[in-house]
């Protein structure tokens, strides 16, 4: 199963990429779980120091930009 992170502090993107990558992982049938990192520190932890961005299985894959379902797809595929 592929653990996706989404990390921001609620913005209006934070939300879209959250909404993208719950298509992404409809659409291509995959088992994930997918989590919200809202906590400045915890974001900056993780080395991100623009929102929105997205981990995957603890590995930072796009900070700073709003990727579509499909970008997320080619992420995960």
């Amino acid at each position: 199963m592929k653990k996706i992170q989404i990390l921001g502090t609620g913005c209006p993107k934070c939300k879209k990429l959250m909404e993208n990558a719950e298509i992404a992982v409809k659409e291509l049938g995959v088992e994930a779980e997918l989590t919200k990192v809202d906590k400045i520190q915890d974001i900056v932890k993780m080395g991100v120091l623009m929102t929105p961005a997205i981990a995957i299985d603890g590995q930072v894959k796009s900070c700073g930009k709003l990727l579509t379902s499909d970008d997320i797809k080619k992420l995960l595929a």
